[in-house]
């Protein structure tokens, strides 16, 4: 079974950094798209940056475009986000989720655990 596990969340105060790990395993990591969703209490599920097999295309949310960077190491089967100038709405629990195919644009197949994010 496909297995992602999330590591780095914590608490920060606002305009602080945190960096997001994600362990791959389990499955070709290299052949696969990947994505960070994050989820704040009472608020839908928002996919906040996606990244391609070979990290040369990338998407982000609006609200975190020029604060986060979504990276990978294929050789590592690592996938990271490194956020930056933190506000207190970036507060959620972030899932590191794996896609259906090789695109950025696709579907979800599988989820991690998650990793708690708290700004304040």
């Amino acid at each position: 079974d496909v297995q992602l596990v999330e590591s780095g969340g914590g608490l920060v105060q606002p305009g602080g950094s945190l960096r997001l790990s994600c362990a791959a395993t389990e499955f070709a990591f290299s052949a696969f798209a990947m994505s960070w969703v994050r989820q704040a209490p009472g608020k839908a599920l928002e996919r906040v940056s996606t990244i391609n097999i070979g990290g040369g295309s990338t998407y982000y949310t609006d609200s975190v475009k020029g604060r986060f960077t979504i990276s990978r190491d294929n050789a590592k089967n690592t996938l990271y986000l490194q956020l930056n100038s933190l506000k207190t709405e970036d507060t959620a629990m972030y899932y590191c989720t794996k896609l259906l195919g090789m695109v950025i644009t696709g579907p979800i197949s599988d989820w991690g655990q998650g990793t708690q994010v708290t700004v304040s």
